[in-house]
């Protein structure tokens, strides 16, 4: 499978996201819409989206009880979600009442997708809060965790995309973020790659919102990321 790109409308307002899928439409099929956007204006931009026939990737992190999260997949489905997130620490019930809330309500058009390790996260972090090993090791083993559970794939870093095709077949989806064209300004992103290491890594789809959605030109952003994934080898 091709690699796809991503962009997230991670936008203040309504107006400034509307316009980045305006000046990138006749590129790009699949936007992001996370906390941002969702909360601040997401009615409108799904519409938006919708109408321009584009794909949704509703990036809500979903963690909860179980049925708190299926009702949460539900609604998700329901907005014409193509992608959604679920976070894969919520454990085995929280993911298998996921997938079967997906099971009764998307028809096979909704795909789950499981957050193992934030790419702003070190380990040292991860020590932090009580988890123990490095960022690869358990990333692989939530990945498995997930794929048991029925979920569709995972939301891992660039480095870790290896670790999770060894472990899950071929069919099971790898989403990456931190994605960065070289030279680009990493901000709070901790491990990132450009995008044709994502490609050759196995990545399925990035997403990319700051070198596109800060830049003078998001068509040409975006145009050259195509272009540096169509080449990638």
């Amino acid at each position: 499978m091709k690699t796809e790109l991503i962009v997230a409308l991670d936008e203040a307002d309504a107006a400034a996201a509307i316009d980045i899928v305006r000046r990138t439409s006749d590129l790009v099929r699949w936007y992001k819409v996370g906390y941002e956007a969702y909360y601040g204006y997401g009615d409108r931009i799904i519409k938006v989206l919708q109408e321009a026939g584009k794909s949704l990737f509703l990036d809500l992190k979903l963690h909860d009880i179980p049925t708190t999260v299926a009702a949460g997949v539900r609604a998700a489905s329901r907005a014409g979600a193509r992608l959604v997130t679920v976070h894969a620490a919520g454990g085995a019930s929280m993911l298998s009442a996921a997938a079967s809330a997906r099971d009764e309500s998307s028809a096979g058009t909704l795909r789950l997708l499981a957050v193992t390790v934030l790419t702003s996260m070190t380990a040292a972090e991860l020590r932090e809060t009580g988890v123990e090993g490095a960022p690869e090791e358990i990333v692989a083993s939530r990945a498995r965790l997930a794929a048991r559970c029925g979920i569709d794939g995972v939301v891992c870093a660039v480095a870790e995309a290896g670790a999770v095709r060894a472990t899950t077949s071929k069919e099971f989806t790898i989403l990456c973020p931190g994605i960065r064209p070289q030279g680009a300004d990493a901000a709070d992103q901790r491990r990132v790659a450009t995008p044709s290491a994502a490609a050759r890594a196995g990545a399925d789809f990035i997403v990319v919102g700051r070198p596109i959605t800060r830049a003078a030109d998001p068509s040409v952003a975006a145009a050259a990321i195509l272009e540096e994934l169509s080449v990638a080898v």
